[in-house]
C-alpha cells in the first residue's frame, strides 16, 4: 500500500507524521457521511549462578509478556489477510472466523487475542451483549443478539472492552503502549480498531497493526485519525474472562443469519 496516496482532504500531515490512505470504500462512505556481553568464565562452584540471575530477566512483567504475543499474534497475518472484506457470513459458534485471507480491522483483534490469549471474542462478545443487551449500540436496529457479526463490529468492541475494564484513562499525552488496542474513525464516521506495534516509525510514533482496505498490514497511523477509545489486554481480567469462559455452558448455534 502506497503512503503516498492518502486520502485529500481528509488528512494532513502533523509534525511529518504521513496518514495510511483509505481504501475506495471509506473514501465512498466518507463523502456521504543492546549489546550483549561475553559470557564470563566461572568456576565450577559458581556454575549455576547465571541460570538463577537469568530466571527474572526472562519473567518480564506479564502484561509485557502478553503484549508481545498479541502483537506476534497480529503480525503473522501479515501477507496472510490480504482482502478487506466486511461481508456478513454465518459462523460457527464458538471460535467462527472468516476465511484467514480476508477480514475486517476487527477481525485483526480477534484473530490475535484468541492467538495469543485464547480468548474467544465472539463468544465473549455474545454472552455479554445476551445478558446486557440494552447497554450495547443500537445502531443496526437489531433486537436480539446475532452470534455471527456482533463480536466484528467496532461499537460493540468498544462496549465490551469498557464493561470488563480494559479501557486506558485518558492522558496528554496519551500513554500509547505496545499490545494497545486503539479505536479511531476514518472517513469521518466509519469505527476502525488497530493494534499498537512494538516498533516505531522515523518520527517516534508506534506503528500499528490493522487492516484499513488492503489486508492486515503494520503502519504508521497512530495518530491519523481522531481517537475514540483506548484499551489494554490486562493479565487480572484476561484471567476473569477465561474463567468465566470455562463456567459457561455456551449458547446453541444459530441456524441462520438474519
Amino acid at each position: 500500500m502506497n503512503r503516498r496516496t492518502c486520502l485529500a482532504g481528509l488528512l494532513t500531515l502533523h509534525l511529518g507524521i504521513a496518514a495510511c490512505p483509505l481504501p475506495a470504500w471509506a473514501q465512498e462512505a466518507g463523502k456521504g457521511k543492546s549489546k550483549e556481553e561475553p559470557a564470563q568464565q566461572q568456576t565450577p562452584s559458581q556454575e549455576k549462578a547465571p541460570e538463577k540471575e537469568k530466571e527474572p530477566q526472562q519473567g518480564k512483567p506479564q502484561n509485557t509478556d502478553l503484549s508481545a504475543e498479541i502483537i506476534r499474534a497480529a503480525r503473522a497475518q501479515i501477507g496472510k489477510t490480504v482482502r478487506y472484506d466486511p461481508a456478513y457470513e454465518v459462523l460457527k459458534y464458538p471460535g467462527g472466523d472468516v476465511p484467514l485471507e480476508r477480514g475486517v480491522c476487527s477481525d485483526v483483534v480477534i484473530r490475535a487475542l484468541r492467538t495469543a490469549c485464547g480468548v474467544d471474542l465472539q463468544k465473549e462478545v455474545h454472552e455479554d451483549m445476551a445478558a446486557n443487551f440494552s447497554a450495547y449500540p443500537k445502531a443496526w436496529n437489531l433486537k436480539r443478539t446475532d452470534k455471527n457479526i456482533d463480536h466484528r463490529r467496532v461499537l460493540n468492541l468498544r462496549v465490551y472492552l469498557k464493561r470488563k475494564g480494559f479501557a486506558v484513562p485518558a492522558a496528554e499525552p496519551p500513554d500509547y503502549r505496545p499490545g494497545d488496542l486503539i479505536t479511531c474513525t476514518v472517513a469521518k464516521t466509519l469505527p476502525h480498531i488497530m493494534i499498537v506495534s512494538d516498533t516505531k516509525g522515523p518520527d517516534g510514533q508506534w506503528l500499528i497493526i490493522h487492516n484499513i482496505g488492503g489486508g492486515a498490514q503494520e503502519e504508521n497511523c497512530l495518530v491519523s485519525f481522531p481517537i475514540t477509545g483506548h484499551y489494554r489486554w490486562k493479565t487480572p481480567q484476561l484471567s476473569a474472562v477465561k474463567a468465566a469462559g470455562a463456567a459457561s455452558t455456551g449458547a446453541s448455534k444459530r441456524g441462520k443469519a438474519e
